[in-house]
């Protein structure tokens, strides 16, 4: 029942994704009645899926205080205790961001070794897909929690985007040793000074993400919401751009129609409901959020990254690297002898 277009959009996700998907089982939470009425006219949906009713649903705008004061019983909370009791191997909502992080850690609670979970985006690039987080669940991170967001970065992107060897790299002022803040500087420290095997990049800057020069970036919170935001406005401005040159007159208009197999690969390229889906990392249980203003389309997407992690169990291989992490030695100081 989360979303600004919910149920509508989710049940059209469903419909799409257990046509794709028919031997996959969706577990529905929510209004019981309302659901059952729109599965009527989704039959993939409706064969691959059973209705669980909730007594309410947290409000989009609700604070994460106000909604964990009411969760029991609604929607949201219940798909966590599915997780949290094995009768799902994934939860995905478009509902309330702040809500479903206080949910998840209180039912599912963080794995050993991580402080705090960390939400994972898909950015598209010239070279495909860069893993980026955090995406804004937290809004500081220390040099240790930076590390173990490259960790869990890195074996996302691998059963994500089936890459064996992911490259990784913090994000930076500048990619020379000496830029940056201490935290930032120390992270780098501590992944070269630690016995987990990855390819560690170093530093890159901001332009370099869309590039595509490494394939997970790793930051704060807020600078990752922040990177995350500014370009998704700047993609907006962009086809507004182009439609706006393309319609300006008549002669535009006939050049829009020659262009037009040009313009809808690069509207499918740049589309971002292929890429919706972040996952907050660090949990013992997937959780995958979905945009809240995603159509059908992008929350089967949504689905379709919560099957593939599932089916990958990469939080083993996260939990195996986080302990070998834990065991490595400190790292030294700049200087020290």
């Amino acid at each position: 029942m989360g979303g600004d277009h919910a149920p509508i959009s989710v049940l059209d996700g469903a419909q799409l994704f257990c046509a794709r998907r028919p031997a996959a089982r969706l577990r529905l939470h929510g209004d019981g009645a309302q659901i059952r009425a729109l599965l009527e006219s989704r039959p993939a949906a409706r064969a691959g899926s059973s209705v669980h009713p909730a007594e309410r649903a947290v409000a989009m705008d609700a604070k994460p205080s106000q909604a964990l004061r009411q969760g029991k019983g609604t929607g949201m909370w219940n798909m966590l205790v599915d997780v949290e009791e094995g009768q799902a191997q994934a939860a995905v909502s478009a509902g309330n961001t702040g809500a479903l992080m206080a949910f998840a850690r209180l039912r599912l609670r963080t794995m050993a070794g991580v402080d705090r979970p960390a939400l994972i985006a898909n950015w598209p690039t010239l070279q495909g897909f860069t893993s980026v987080l955090d995406a804004g669940a937290n809004l500081e991170a220390d040099a240790t929690q930076l590390a173990a967001f490259a960790i869990m970065g890195e074996a996302f992107h691998r059963a994500r985007h089936g890459v064996q060897r992911p490259s990784v790299a913090l994000l930076n002022i500048g990619a020379e040793e000496l830029k940056g803040h201490e935290e930032i500087r120390e992270a780098a420290r501590v992944l070269r000074a630690s016995n987990v095997d990855m390819d560690f990049r170093g530093f890159i800057e901001g332009d370099g993400i869309s590039h595509g020069v490494v394939d997970v970036v790793v930051t704060d919170g807020f600078t990752g919401n922040v990177a995350l935001k500014t370009a998704e406005g700047l993609a907006k401005v962009m086809a507004g751009f182009l439609r706006a040159e393309f319609t300006r007159d008549g002669m535009s208009k006939l050049r829009a129609l020659i262009a037009r197999p040009v313009l809808q690969r690069f509207r499918a390229r740049v589309d971002p409901r292929q890429a919706n889906g972040a996952v907050f990392l660090g949990l013992n249980g997937l959780v995958v959020k979905s945009h809240g203003g995603t159509d059908g389309e992008g929350f089967a997407a949504a689905l379709e990254a919560a099957a593939r992690l599932a089916e990958a169990r990469f939080m083993t291989e996260v939990e195996a690297n986080l302990a070998r992490f834990s065991r490595a030695p400190a790292a030294a100081e700049p200087g020290a002898a």
